[in-house]
């Protein structure tokens, strides 16, 4: 299409007049790097902080979620989310692909909710400045790493066609319903519950989930619970950095638009997820004698996870405050209470997803409604006159819809992740077998992540040779040392 002379790119019809070019590019930025999170953020944490023999299969695990996640998100996932009502915690589903659906103007909730008198609107629809496809996006991002989370529970034996039929249902049945409810128009938006970038629907979510999982599925072997060392620390530490840098995007991107509260909010996840490492290390220090890298990364993640409920809604000051105790509230249930608790032992939860998320993301929550700041929560809240009980003036009633919202999360995803395992179960086990659970990624996928002995072969004594794929080449040299 050629540009007449002296027209202006704003009166093409690719530029409409609600477009803000500025906070179009920010939400697909902060949708990029929410994305990187997951691929390849933890898609190399995973493969790095679990045994050996299970990188391949972890890896594998969160590289299938965050492309089934995506394809179920527009065919139906999305609008079950944010779409139009149909209870009062879930919108009635829809395909998100049509042309004029994703280019034209984002809108939350589609739903207009009036109060009782059937003429006065409670919450106002929220239109932002950019098109429907960067909000449809941007959120796959949050439910693609909210799924890739909960697998953090089930690593090294949840039976991987279980899982990959696992992974839609509970999308569909359970993570739709936290977001509808809390972001999408559902009952707790309108109450007034803050959850500023999924500290409930997603980090509560994935450690409930994940530990409800955990319980169905059963144990690890116990060779592998016993010892479950990172095959590669330093890997570890690069998947650990792009969720860490990654969470700009997570809760930058959350007010839909590049104003005030977003910069707020990347401050305050930085300076939350440094205290908590922080203290998380100290409390290492001071309790084991050394610092621990594993340590250090849970202490970040504690702190990403406790402040992203409240990021945009609170001082910076608070956000010293949440990371302090991100870093000793979840690292005391995990390295104390855990070990005095016979049922949290008999749970195998791989990577301690229940303490990091589920633990850190209903502090964050409850410490939200203690210290949400009335003139930030007015910038990015439907609900007017919000403030946390610290600021006085009737706060104190967020914080008890606080504890509210976080119990009824946890106790939809309790009985939603029961069911979804339950009936799994009646068609695929839920476990690997132990032969499988025994050799690891080659027994399931045929693939290994190292190649120790050369391109891909592997010395088999009972064969005295090398075995692989395909014959050995015919220059490879075998050296043989008897010790």
């Amino acid at each position: 299409m050629s540009i007449p002379p002296g027209a202006y790119q704003a009166d093409l019809p690719a530029v409409p007049p609600w477009l803000n070019k500025g906070d179009n590019a920010w939400q697909m930025t902060a949708a990029t790097l929410v994305g990187m999170q997951s691929m390849p953020g933890l898609v190399i944490l995973y493969a790095s902080i679990v045994k050996k023999k299970w990188a391949v299969n972890s890896a594998f695990m969160a590289l299938y979620a965050f492309a089934a996640v995506l394809i179920c998100w527009v065919l139906v996932g999305y609008r079950i989310a944010f779409g139009d009502k149909l209870l009062p915690f879930w919108a009635k589903g829809a395909p998100a692909l049509g042309q004029k659906y994703l280019t034209g103007r984002a809108r939350m909730p589609e739903t207009t909710h009036y109060y009782s008198d059937g003429t006065t609107i409670e919450s106002p629809m929220h239109e932002p400045f950019y098109p429907m496809a960067a909000h449809v996006y941007f959120h796959f991002t949050f439910a693609a790493i909210t799924m890739i989370l909960l697998a953090g529970s089930v690593l090294a034996r949840m039976n991987i066609k279980a899982w990959m039929a696992f992974v839609p249902l509970w999308l569909i049945f359970c993570y739709t319903v936290g977001a509808f409810s809390l972001w999408g128009g559902g009952f707790l938006y309108h109450w007034g519950v803050i959850d500023y970038s999924g500290g409930y629907v997603i980090h509560l979510s994935a450690g409930i989930s994940g530990f409800t999982a955990a319980y169905w599925v059963g144990p690890r072997l116990k060779s592998d619970r016993e010892r479950f060392p990172p095959n590669n620390v330093l890997l570890m530490l690069a998947g650990a950095g792009l969720l860490w840098m990654g969470w700009s995007g997570f809760n930058g991107g959350a007010p839909n638009a590049a104003n005030v509260a977003a910069p707020l909010a990347v401050l305050n996840t930085n300076i939350s997820a440094a205290a908590s490492l922080l203290v998380w290390t100290t409390l290492d220090v001071f309790y084991f004698g050394k610092p621990s890298v594993i340590g250090a990364i849970q202490g970040m993640m504690t702190g990403l996870a406790c402040v992203t409920p409240g990021a945009g809604v609170v001082q910076a000051w608070a956000a010293i405050v949440m990371g302090i105790l991100a870093g000793s509230i979840p690292w005391y249930s995990m390295m104390i209470l855990h070990k005095k608790s016979t049922f949290l032992q008999q749970v195998d939860d791989t990577l301690a997803v229940f303490h990091t998320h589920a633990v850190a993301g209903l502090l964050g929550g409850l410490l939200t409604g203690l210290l949400a700041e009335p003139s930030l929560c007015n910038i990015v809240l439907p609900v007017t006159n919000t403030k946390g009980a610290f600021y006085g003036g009737g706060g104190g009633i967020l914080f008890l819809k606080q504890i509210v919202a976080a119990l009824f999360i946890i106790g939809w995803n309790i009985v939603a992740t029961t069911l979804i395992l339950l009936a799994i179960r009646l068609f695929i086990p839920l476990r690997m077998s132990d032969e499988q659970l025994k050799i690891g990624d080659d027994a399931v996928h045929g693939e290994e992540a190292y190649a120790l002995w050369g391109d891909g072969e592997k010395y088999d004594p009972e064969r005295h040779g090398w075995q692989g794929p395909t014959s050995p080449p015919q220059t490879a040299t075998v050296l043989t040392f008897d010790l």
